[in-house]
C-alpha cells in the first residue's frame, strides 16, 4: 500500500510517499480503507516540530479522515466490513495517521459515517468540529451536550468565521438554535460565514465590531469562541454578558496576554482553553455524538456553498496539501487516498 511519512521534523519536504505491507489487525482495532483524508494546521505544527518532537522512528501525518470498514479485530462485534465510517485523533500519540490507504486504528476512534453524508464531510470533523462543539458546551452555564434547541435565546460570537474551527461553530451553534455573530477579514469570507448559516457578519478590517455587537446583542453575547485572545480579550470583555463564557481553542507562538481583570472579574466571565486532544474522555465521547447527531441532520456540510471551500490533492502531493495549509489556504484542504 501507499504511505506518506515522515522521519524528521520539518517543512513539508520532509514527507515522503513510500510503500508499505498492509497491516494486520490486532483485537480491539478494525482496518479502514481511507477514502479522504483531511489536513488540519495541528498536522503541519507536529510534522514541524511546533507543537511537539518525533515520538516514533517513522510518523504517517494527518489526525482526520473518513473511509470504509476494510477488516475487523477477531473480537469486534460492532463493525462490519464495507460500513463507512469518519475517525478522529488517530496520529495522536500513534504513528499512523490517514495519509495512507488503509489505517488500523482502535474501535473507539471510528464512528459511523451517516449515510447522507460524504467522504469530504466525514473528513473534516475530527479536530474541526470536536474542538467547535467543546467551544459552546464548556461553560459552566451550560448546556452540556448540542441538540436541535441546546441554544435557543442565547447569541454565540464566533471570531474567525471562515476558518474550518469557526465555519463548525457556525454550523452546530446555528443547528442548536443559538443567534450567531461572526468576525471575518474580507468580503470573500464575510460570504462563506454567510453560507455557513451566520445570522450577522462583521468586517473586523472596516468595521466597529465592539459597535456593531453591542448593536445586534444590546445585552451582551453568552459564548465567545476565540481565535486570538490576546488581540481581542478588550473587545470581548466589553461585548459578553454577565456570566459569559470565552473559548480559547488555539495560540499564537510566544502569546502573551495582559488580563483586564477588572472587567472579567465584575462580569463573571468565564475563559476555557480547548485542546481537543486532551479533553476528558466522557467529554469527547459526548462530542463526537453531538457532531455525529448535527451530521445525520445535514448540518455539517462542507464545500463553498456551505461556508467552506474545498482544496484536494493526491496523496502522492500530501507535500503541496501541508504547505497549502501553512500559508493559510482559506477553506479545507482534503486528500484523495482512494476512488470513491
Amino acid at each position: 500500500m501507499k504511505a506518506v511519512i515522515y522521519k524528521q521534523t520539518g517543512g513539508p519536504e520532509v514527507l515522503q510517499v513510500i510503500d508499505k505491507a498492509i497491516p494486520q489487525v490486532p483485537p480491539g482495532h478494525v482496518r479502514v480503507r481511507i477514502a479522504v483524508s483531511g489536513v488540519n494546521p495541528t498536522d503541519c505544527r507536529s510534522r514541524s516540530g511546533q507543537s511537539a518532537g518525533m515520538k516514533f522512528d517513522e510518523q504517517v501525518p494527518n489526525q482526520d479522515g473518513a473511509g470504509y470498514i476494510d477488516a475487523v479485530g477477531a473480537d469486534v462485534r460492532e463493525w462490519t466490513v464495507g460500513q463507512r465510517v469518519w475517525l478522529w485523533d488517530t496520529a495522536y500519540n500513534r504513528p499512523s495517521g490517514t495519509a495512507q490507504e488503509y489505517l488500523v486504528i482502535p474501535t473507539r476512534h471510528v464512528v459511523a459515517l451517516p449515510d447522507t453524508a460524504s467522504f469530504d464531510v466525514g473528513a473534516s470533523l475530527g479536530i474541526p468540529a470536536l474542538t467547535a462543539y467543546r467551544t459552546l458546551t464548556a461553560s459552566e452555564s451550560g448546556p452540556d451536550s448540542l441538540r436541535p434547541g441546546a441554544l435557543t435565546g442565547s447569541t454565540v460570537l464566533v471570531h474567525g468565521g471562515a476558518g474550518a474551527v469557526g465555519h463548525a461553530a457556525i454550523q452546530l451553534a446555528r443547528w442548536a438554535g443559538a443567534t450567531v455573530i461572526t468576525t471575518v477579514s474580507s468580503p470573500e469570507k464575510a460570504q462563506l460565514a454567510r453560507n455557513a448559516g451566520a445570522h450577522h457578519v462583521i468586517n473586523y478590517r472596516t468595521e466597529d465590531v465592539a459597535a456593531r455587537v453591542t448593536a445586534l446583542a444590546p445585552d451582551g453575547v453568552q459564548r465567545i469562541v476565540e481565535i486570538d485572545l490576546a488581540a481581542n480579550i478588550a473587545l470581548d470583555v466589553e461585548v459578553i454578558t454577565p456570566n459569559g463564557a470565552i473559548s480559547v481553542y488555539t495560540f499564537i507562538t510566544g502569546d502573551t496576554l495582559k488580563t483586564p481583570t477588572l472587567g472579567l472579574l465584575t462580569k463573571n466571565v468565564q475563559i476555557d482553553f480547548i485542546y481537543t486532544y486532551t479533553t476528558r474522555a466522557d467529554q469527547k465521547e459526548q462530542a463526537v455524538a453531538g457532531v455525529n447527531a448535527a451530521v445525520a441532520d445535514g448540518a455539517m456540510e462542507v464545500g463553498t456553498d456551505h461556508g467552506l471551500p474545498i482544496a484536494r490533492y493526491p496523496l502522492h502531493r500530501t507535500a503541496e496539501a501541508h504547505a497549502a495549509v501553512e500559508r493559510g489556504t482559506v477553506g479545507k484542504v482534503l486528500i484523495d487516498v482512494a476512488h470513491h
